[in-house]
């Protein structure tokens, strides 16, 4: 399993600024509106309106905020149209980007990050030209906290998790097929395993490494600038 293919602004940190923070509620909101609007308000029958929510409340954002994005997204509060997109690039090096955002103005949002691609060596690709480097998975962070190792992985197995590798002591990345997220992230909690974060996630089928020092520091300066578009939820990269 990679940990490397996921660069994201969305995460858990300690510290973090109230301009920063208010960023990550704006990216938050936009991706519960578009989820409540695909399928409705309820997070019981909505799954991926669920896991927008639980990661907003995993990183402190207020109940109303929350509540007030669900009603922009079934339409009982007006607010501007929101719309999902996904890019396919190429960066430094040849290295293969995947772009995952939301925005009011579609235009304007590829403009201003094929500009950003540009400055950096990088490219839009073609559609299809990269998406077929990557497949689609489901990804659950979870606590191990008062679970044993062995106990924790059995739950997981026994819920039809692909794979398992632990990032420290206590905190276990699995892997799922998309179809089984939800199965495998509830089975979890009915074992008494505490979820930091569940997601659909875009993972290099092969990974590569940057042909050159240079490469790689254009690539990571790349990657930490679209990281801070304020339309860009996640960036994903077959780099090693």
């Amino acid at each position: 399993m990679s940990g490397h293919s996921k660069w994201s602004q969305i995460k858990h940190k300690k510290g973090i600024s109230d301009v920063k923070k208010g960023k990550i509620f704006s990216k938050l909101a936009r991706i519960i509106t578009i989820a409540a609007k695909a399928k409705g308000g309820d997070p019981q029958t909505n799954s991926s309106l669920r896991m927008a929510a639980d990661k907003a409340r995993s990183l402190n954002m207020p109940q109303d905020n929350i509540e007030r994005a669900i009603k922009r997204g079934t339409g009982e509060i007006e607010g501007v149209k929101i719309e999902e997109f996904l890019m396919e690039a190429y960066g430094p090096g040849g290295t293969a980007l995947i772009i995952e955002g939301a925005t009011d103005n579609k235009n304007r949002t590829i403009s201003e990050l094929k500009f950003l691609l540009s400055q950096r060596d990088g490219k839009l690709a073609q559609s299809g030209s990269v998406l077929w480097l990557f497949e689609r998975r489901g990804t659950i962070i979870a606590n191990a906290h008062g679970s044993g190792k062995d106990e924790t992985e059995l739950a997981a197995i026994d819920a039809g998790a692909q794979d398992l590798k632990w990032l420290d002591e206590n905190t276990i990345e699995i892997a799922a097929k998309p179809e089984d997220l939800e199965k495998v992230k509830k089975q979890l909690e009915l074992n008494n395993i505490s979820i930091a974060e569940a997601s659909l996630d875009w993972i290099p089928k092969n990974e590569i490494s940057a042909p050159d020092k240079s490469s790689a520091a254009k690539l990571e300066k790349l990657l930490e600038e679209l990281d801070e578009h304020d339309d860009v939820n996640e960036v994903y990269t077959n780099l090693k």
